[in-house]
């Protein structure tokens, strides 16, 4: 028997919006672009009212477009935060500071979630594609995905090699720069890599990622 369709309003997102994908990206660099044309034009609080009515308008976009309210939401908020921080310390530059400090957290996240077996990306293909833990019962998926999620912590600690330089030189042109560089062109980058990386990984004859090869019925991985 068929599945019921899901509303149109609650379909799951793909992996590339779990990850960051074009919409993230909207949020990401168009913010940061309005901050440097305003800072450029009338210093910092001219930077920080750009930033923020550009944060308005594209929340106001996505939401419009259907987006779900609490990543519309976040996406404004941080705008927010960073504006404020900016004002705080007086440093243009500071407006940066949430976004190292995303990629620093994020980048942790992403390893210690290898490290103690359920590496995210696993369990973010995962939950699009409703398995659950199921995946976690496949050895060779388990180790594919850890694999693959390395390609994602890479893409953190580029970000980092490359914003923090810049944040230390007070570059703030440079910074808006590189963080549209480093946004949808490197997560678009992240999810060929590692899809190679999990293709290369499982051995021959295993059926793909929506086909767990389950070992057992429990919800753990045998101890090996």
């Amino acid at each position: 028997m068929p599945e019921p369709e899901r509303p149109a309003g609650d379909r799951p997102e793909s992996l590339a919006d779990l990850l960051g994908g074009r919409r993230g990206a909207v949020d990401a660099t168009v913010p940061p672009v309005a901050f440097a044309v305003g800072w450029l034009a009338a210093g910092l609080w001219g930077g920080v009212v750009a930033a923020v009515l550009a944060g308005t308008a594209v929340a106001g976009w996505r939401w419009r477009r259907g987006d779900r309210p609490r990543s519309v939401l976040i996406g404004l908020l941080a705008v927010c935060v960073a504006a404020l921080i900016a004002l705080r310390t007086g440093r243009a530059t500071d407006f940066f500071l949430v976004q190292l400090v995303s990629n620093a957290a994020s980048g942790l996240a992403w390893m210690v979630s290898i490290a103690v077996r359920w590496p995210l990306l696993g369990v973010l293909v995962g939950a699009v594609l409703g398995q659950r833990s199921r995946w976690r019962r496949d050895p060779a998926l388990l180790r594919a995905y850890g694999r693959g999620s390395w390609v994602w912590v890479a893409t953190y600690l580029l970000r980092l090699a490359v914003f923090v330089p810049l944040w230390l030189g007070g570059q703030v042109v440079a910074l808006v720069v590189a963080r549209v560089a480093l946004t949808w062109p490197l997560v678009a980058a992240a999810l060929a890599v590692s899809w190679l990386v999990i293709r290369r990984s499982l051995p021959a004859g295993h059926p793909g990622l929506r086909h767990p090869v389950v070992l057992s019925d429990r919800d753990d991985v045998p101890a090996q």
